[in-house]
């Protein structure tokens, strides 16, 4: 179905742009008209750049008070299409409304929810489709539409978690290199200039310092332009070659500090969104597949993959996480009395609630030592290049003195 990008006014008077697909212009027109909106110019685009530009602007919280409403709806025995369009006509958002309003309208002509959440994969991922599919299969849509809130609201929360830990020691490095550079293009020439007038002889240290100044003020474009082309060369790497993109998440899993810390991220987000799947009823094999898109890691992908190759080979889930080496003892053996006594589900909840409390301590711990431990690293190199520039004019002015 075309793509078109339109222009269109709604009942006060104000001009309202967007994106929407539709069969012709006959088509949009009528469903723009069912939300209330008149058209007043439309164009064909391209499906892909329309649809980029509908997923980057719904949020993860505009998922979040879908589900809700949608749980409240679901509970209260309001048939799905009614919900669906009494909920079109309290969106503000514009984007959501259009597929709100596509979702409406395929509804009508008969298709279930699931099916009409497939046709939008920028913004309804495979694993929400997967658990309202097997929601409506065991009549738990509205369960389903709860768990996945809560999932959702956990996400942002892990989100904001991963970001508190990378972007401090980001901003302060960032800070320290600012200043590095500033004493080396400015400072250090000055004192040098002093130096050589005075024909002081100067020690390794200031030798070196006044090397790195020579090199920042002779090549500053090279040096600012080399880490953006090779951070440019690794994300091309990455994207195209699946080799270094599966090595390249297996570094991260072993940076000090922050390796481990991601690691445990990764397994939370697997064990909540895996409970959740098999909760909902979808098999271990499915969870086991859908979960390698879930991680966002290659390398833990590609060890959910051998884990679902070893369980459809006949053996339980607990031995094949065990053969992985990637959780811990203690959760292994939650997993193991998960299946031993037919609770594996509480037993996922359990693992869940393990990573995610631990997560979190982690993360406060690792702030808590990273705030020492770059302010000390500044003084360290502060001092340096203070010695380093320093100690010639003490030089100087004792031989002043006698």
């Amino acid at each position: 179905m075309p793509s078109f990008r339109y222009k269109a006014i709604d009942r006060n008077g104000h001009s309202v742009r967007g994106g929407m697909d539709a069969v012709n212009d006959v088509d949009l027109e009528s469903r723009l008209k069912r939300m209330g909106l008149d058209l007043i110019h439309a164009a064909e685009v391209d499906r892909r750049t329309s649809i980029m530009a509908t997923a980057s602007r719904i949020t993860r919280q505009d998922l979040i008070n879908f589900c809700f409403d949608m749980e409240q709806m679901s509970r209260a025995g309001i048939p799905m299409a009614d919900g669906l369009r009494d909920l079109r006509d309290t969106l503000e958002h514009p984007r959501f409304r259009e597929v709100l309003t596509t979702l409406c309208e395929d509804m009508e002509s008969g298709k279930v929810l699931s099916q009409c959440l497939a046709a939008h994969p920028e913004v309804f991922d495979k694993v929400f489709v997967s658990l309202i599919r097997a929601g409506e299969q065991t009549g738990r849509v509205s369960e389903v539409f709860r768990n996945l809130a809560d999932a959702l609201k956990w996400q942002d929360e892990l989100s904001s978690q991963t970001k508190k830990l990378l972007i401090y020691p980001a901003m302060v490095l960032l800070v320290v290199t600012a200043v590095i550079i500033f004493l080396l293009a400015y400072l250090v020439p000055q004192v040098t200039t002093l130096l050589r007038t005075m024909n002081v002889d100067m020690p390794v240290q200031t030798r070196v310092l006044i090397f790195a100044s020579q090199g920042i003020k002779s090549y500053w474009p090279l040096l600012l332009a080399l880490p953006v082309l090779l951070a440019a060369g690794i994300a091309i790497a990455i994207r195209r070659n699946p080799v270094a993109a599966y090595w390249w998440d297996y570094g991260k899993l072993r940076l000090p500090v922050v390796g481990p810390i991601l690691q445990k991220i990764i397994l939370a987000r697997f064990a909540n969104f895996f409970a959740l799947m098999y909760e909902s009823g979808i098999t271990i094999l499915d969870a086991l597949k859908t979960s390698e898109e879930i991680v966002g890691n290659k390398y833990v992908a590609d060890g959910l993959m051998r884990a679902g190759q070893q369980v459809s080979a006949g053996q339980n889930l607990t031995e094949s996480f065990h053969d992985l080496g990637l959780l811990p003892a203690l959760v292994l053996r939650m997993l193991r009395v998960g299946e031993s006594t037919g609770a594996l589900d509480t037993a996922l909840r359990n693992v869940n609630y393990f990573y995610t409390r631990d997560v979190r301590e982690s993360v406060d711990k690792a702030l808590r030592l990273l705030e020492p431990t770059l302010t000390m690293g500044l003084g360290v190199v502060m001092a340096l290049i203070m010695w380093s520039v320093l100690s010639p004019v003490y030089d100087i002015l004792g031989k002043l003195k006698l």
